[in-house]
């Protein structure tokens, strides 16, 4: 008789429970640890992503364990719960608040960090912070003595990756003194500066030392760590190498203030991230789209985010042709305006060249605002940053760093393109609007479109040469951050730098096409003012 597919799911889920439990029995029998702290869920993918480097890095027989504080939402210590391959042991306790009240904002939780150095039911704990990966085996650190860190800047510890000898009078001491000890930082590591004043004197950790002579020496009360377990970031981007072997590389930190390997953008400036995301890539799905890091709330918004820019150009675009002509007669006179002239419908136009007899007659020149050039240029660069901090604010910080970059061309190009062609139909209604106040103004040969199949004149449906000012503004803003990759720069400031001299040629187009089309849409509402026209938002047309 065959087992119901219901008996089969019961057993298998019983086995699975039991094996999680055996696991975590047995992990938890050890007397040394490896520790993070989680006080926002904003790190909660740093999290993942450092336990999974320990895991891979061949580090079993010790105990992991997150100190999860206030604050944090359930739904994250759900997922460290269940994600067995991250190989955390969730542990609550409450947030310790910071007594400074000038710190930094993201430094709201970090006192909470001292919890470690109570944690005495362990012999021993490496801490390392969120912002860390370990890229080789770091179980030599549990060879350390009662406290060590890492000295950076000449004389300060920086307090995250530490090895610490948990005591409970170490702890209440520190929390007798929390209030009173300065910290130059505004967090926990100025706090343990001040704690630890000698630590600049301390004696450099050793691992390789036999026994024999370590046990012929006193035990310290403090060594230093190599910067082989607390490699900076910081200090890579400044030579666009690491100050050490890179081969020996043991733990990597990013410390960059704000920007976090999380953080879709720090990908496409520092090289390091990438092996950061290599490591994230590689996250197994133990909640529903938490696969490589994922957000189950962002994979959602984020395909939104995709689709709005493109419905609202499909409206856009609507509005403005469909109106007037079919897509198919669109098509079509586009292509007989192609082949028939191969040209753009006007000829450039700039404040020193309005008054060319070539170009437009004296009666369009009287009525030409002499301040619209500058209005127009100052109008597209406003439109250009506030399109760019919109959709900085509206992607998601952890998405993958192609989605968003993806994402933030899309929004930006359609944000600017919204917001700079209704100032450009504000000024061919301006345009219109003149016209009537002075009478008729007669339109200058070569304003319209000759169609070849009809043999007669009609008015203009669409700038070609409006359509050559966007490409070439897409063009280069694309190739500002891209320029680097294709020519295989690594180097923090000559990134940026090849990307500022991009910008300069960016902004220099910007102003001359702002220019010409502010013009241009201003002289066509004079000529065209007793035609009726469609309302719209596009520019294009």
């Amino acid at each position: 008789m065959k087992p119901s597919k219901s008996r089969l799911w019961l057993v298998l889920l019983i086995l699975l429970a039991l094996s999680h439990h055996a696991i975590c029995a047995r992990r938890s029998s050890s007397d040394e640890a490896y520790v993070t702290l989680l006080y926002g869920d904003e790190f909660l993918l740093g999290v993942r992503v450092l336990g999974k480097s320990i895991r891979d890095t061949g580090s079993i027989t010790k105990d992991m364990v997150v100190l999860v504080s206030d604050g944090v939402s359930d739904y994250a210590k759900k997922l460290l719960e269940v994600s067995i391959a991250d190989g955390w042991l969730v542990e609550p306790i409450s947030l310790l608040a910071n007594p400074n009240q000038v710190r930094p904002k993201r430094f709201w939780g970090v006192y909470t960090k001292l919890k470690i150095f109570n944690m005495t039911k362990y012999k021993k704990v490496v801490y390392l912070d969120a912002d860390t990966i370990v890229v080789e085996s770091i179980e030599d650190l549990f060879q350390c003595r009662k406290f060590c860190a890492n000295l950076k800047h000449s004389e300060r510890l920086n307090s995250g990756v530490m090895v610490v000898e948990p005591s409970q009078v170490v702890f209440n001491d520190m929390m007798s003194k929390v209030k009173t000890l300065g910290s130059y930082t505004g967090g926990d590591q100025g706090f343990l500066n001040s704690y630890y004043t000698g630590f600049a004197n301390a004696h450099l950790f050793e691992p390789d030392l036999k026994k024999e002579v370590l046990d012929s020496r006193p035990v310290p009360e403090m060594e230093r760590l190599s910067t082989l377990y607390n490699a900076d970031v910081g200090l890579y981007m400044l030579a666009n190498k690491w100050m050490v072997d890179e081969k020996e590389l043991r733990v990597i930190h990013y410390t960059l203030g704000p920007l976090k390997p999380w953080d879709w953008w720090t990908s496409w400036l520092l090289k390091p991230v990438d092996v950061w995301q290599n490591v994230r890539e590689k996250l197994e799905e133990s909640l529903p789209g938490t696969g490589g890091g994922r957000n189950p709330n962002d994979e959602l918004l984020v395909k939104l985010l995709f689709l709005l820019p493109v419905f609202a150009l499909l409206f856009c675009y609507y509005w403005s042709f469909l109106q007037t002509r079919s897509l198919c007669n669109h098509i079509r006179h586009l292509y007989y305006k192609f082949r028939s002239r191969g040209a753009l419908a006007y000829s450039s136009v700039s404040a020193s060249t309005v008054d060319s007899k070539h170009e437009y007659s004296n009666g369009a020149q009287s009525k030409l605002p002499v301040f619209l050039g500058g209005l127009s240029v100052f109008t597209c660069f406003a439109a250009a940053v506030v399109s760019l901090a919109l959709a900085l604010a509206v992607v998601p910080r952890q998405v993958m760093p192609w989605t968003g970059l993806i994402l933030m061309y899309e929004w930006t190009f359609t944000l600017f393109f919204l917001l700079f062609g209704s100032y450009l139909h504000l000024i061919y209604k301006w345009g219109i609007m003149k016209a009537n106040q002075v009478g008729s103004f007669t339109s200058r040969p070569g304003s319209c479109d000759y169609d070849l199949q009809k043999g007669h004149r009609q008015k203009v449906s669409c700038d070609i040469d409006t359509c050559y000012y966007g490409l070439g503004m897409i063009f280069l803003a694309i190739a500002a951050p891209s320029l680097p990759f294709f020519f295989g720069i690594t180097a923090l400031f000559l990134r940026l730098g090849l990307m500022f001299l991009d910008g300069l040629v960016l902004a220099s187009f910007m102003t001359y096409a702002s220019e010409h089309l502010g013009i241009r849409f201003f002289l066509r509402g004079l000529e065209e003012k007793d035609i009726p026209r469609t309302n719209r938002i596009c520019f294009l047309c």
